[in-house]
């Protein structure tokens, strides 16, 4: 991993600066689940990973309880990130369609993945300071990865708080929001994207408001976006 991004990692994962975060976190490492008994518990906050050099920005909403928190890396163990990485890979953006550990050998190609808040919150859901806390990594991650082409927010919470910190990063002058929508696409300037999609949480998924088909989509829309992006 670069230098620059290791030591951002490791403040990220030393963070305490959210009280209730940070409690529940760690309850929840200590008292797991019983499928997960056996194991032990990240119990930490979660940083991005993936390729450095990467053109795809994926920003998220925040560790699951018992995925990242359990594992230590984005969408690794739960059933959003079997969603996840199987379009990745179907993209040619990861090696492999599955993420069970740290250790399974999962390796991201030209893509990066991160979140709007780094602690598994009670109820998914952060309060407005919690996220706050968190948004300085996120800038600070968008200005290490000086590659970025396509940024794509899974879900309104990881679309709106990517372009907060496009804006913030790019020199964009702020205007009025993009509207999210699973689909949606917005160039910002010359080289830089930003693309909206459901996340895939269980909400989605087991209702089928978010389809594999329709998952997929995104993905190959990135991906033709980078494509462009090369040959221009």
């Amino acid at each position: 991993m670069d230098r620059k991004l290791q030591r951002l990692t490791t403040r990220i994962t030393a963070c305490r600066r959210c009280p209730r975060l940070v409690a529940w976190r760690e309850n929840v490492a200590r008292e797991k689940v019983r499928r997960f008994a056996d194991q032990d518990y990240w119990g930490r906050p979660v940083a991005g990973f993936g390729d450095p050099r990467a053109r795809l920005l994926l920003v998220g909403l925040a560790p699951a309880a018992h995925g990242a928190n359990r594992t230590g890396r984005m969408f690794t163990g739960d059933r959003s990130g079997d969603w996840l990485y199987r379009a990745l890979h179907k993209a040619g953006f990861a090696n492999q369609p599955t993420a069970t550990s740290r250790s399974d050998g999962l390796e991201l190609s030209d893509c990066y993945i991160t979140a709007a808040a780094r602690c598994a919150p009670p109820g998914n859901k952060p309060a407005r300071e919690e996220f706050e806390n968190c948004h300085g990594f996120l800038v600070e991650e968008m200005r290490l990865l000086t590659r970025i082409r396509v940024v794509l927010g899974l879900g309104k919470i990881g679309f709106d708080h990517a372009y907060g910190a496009l804006c913030e990063t790019r020199g964009l002058t702020p205007r009025e929001k993009p509207p999210f929508s699973h689909g949606a696409e917005f160039q910002l300037d010359e080289n830089l994207w930003l693309l909206g999609a459901f996340h895939p949480s269980q909400q989605n998924t087991f209702t089928g408001r978010l389809t594999e088909p329709m998952f997929d989509a995104v993905f190959q829309k990135a991906r033709r976006t980078l494509t462009a992006c090369s040959e221009s």
